[in-house]
């Protein structure tokens, strides 16, 4: 069942199950997905002893602005001032990360800017971006050609027509085909009519390579992002073989970023969605990182 939770500047629709004195999960969806995406990992998870908690992020579903005047920005640190504030709210201090996508950039800025806070992280399907941000070369810019269209005017104008037929390509594109049916679509595609999304979507892209200041309230944080070079918590991260655009060579030499404990897991066949595409696996490699049982096997 959903929930709603105020925030200083949201209100944040999420899902939450676990008994509220367990270890925190917090789940971070990407783009483009929604809270959704985590509904059969939940369950893998609570009854592996966790609390988990699964928003949907800024501009998605029913996740909304208390007024007008609050800035629809994008970028990942303000998306994690966001979630701090929430689990404030929820009066969680502690607590794991599961992020995906977007979610895996906006967890790393969490780690990041409130370092004692987090346990343990996870990224699935996308590398951290800490550090400066390297040009892509031109075999993974092609990749992310939706990136330069976004920071047009003329690509912007095209977005706002039809984000949603826009946001269809990418799943068409970063997995094997047959993955996901149109009723899984139609309904994960409400959480994209949200009045807010394509803003929100607009800025997070232009943001992450110069073509937008980031939000004010985030700058800070975002500078720090910048001149971090090396983490030091435990860290997982998780790619399908077939992610067709975050292809593994992109995240082979990851663990330089890492001085702490860190595995790299690549799944056989699967593209960009694994939690939408093999939850039950997932789901174990989660449970055993969080455990400490990923150690114990190697």
């Amino acid at each position: 069942m959903i929930k709603y939770q105020q925030t200083k500047s949201l209100v944040i629709s999420l899902l939450d199950q676990g008994a509220i004195d367990k270890p925190a999960v917090l789940l971070l969806h990407g783009w483009p997905d929604d809270a959704t995406t985590w509904t059969e990992i939940m369950p893998i998870l609570e009854n592996s002893g966790f609390r988990v908690i699964a928003p949907w992020l800024r501009g998605f579903g029913k996740t909304n602005f208390l007024n007008e005047d609050i800035s629809k920005s994008g970028n990942a640190g303000i998306i994690a001032f966001d979630m701090i504030q929430l689990l404030d709210s929820l009066e969680i201090r502690q607590f794991f990360i599961v992020g995906h996508d977007w979610g895996a950039n906006v967890g790393e800025a969490i780690a990041i800017g409130w370092p004692e806070r987090v346990l343990k992280i996870a990224f699935i399907s996308s590398p951290p971006r800490f550090g400066e941000i390297p040009v892509p070369n031109f075999k993974h810019a092609q990749l992310q050609w939706y990136h330069w269209f976004m920071a047009t005017k003329v690509g912007a104008i095209e977005i706002r027509k039809d984000p949603i037929s826009f946001a269809r390509i990418m799943w068409d594109n970063w997995a094997p085909a047959g993955w996901y049916t149109e009723e899984i679509f139609r309904k994960v595609s409400e959480s994209w009519r949200n009045p807010d999304f394509v803003d929100v979507t607009l800025h997070s892209y232009r943001s992450r390579w110069g073509e937008a200041e980031p939000d004010d309230q985030s700058r800070l944080l975002e500078e720090k992002i910048k001149s971090t070079h090396n983490l030091s918590l435990p860290a997982l991260y998780i790619q399908g073989e077939k992610d067709g655009v975050n292809p593994p060579y992109v995240s082979e030499n990851l663990y330089k970023k890492f001085s702490g404990y860190f595995k790299r897991i690549v799944l056989p066949g699967i593209g960009h969605f694994p939690s939408r595409e093999a939850p039950a696996f997932l789901g174990e490699y989660l449970i055993d990182f969080f455990s400490d049982r990923s150690r114990e096997m190697e």
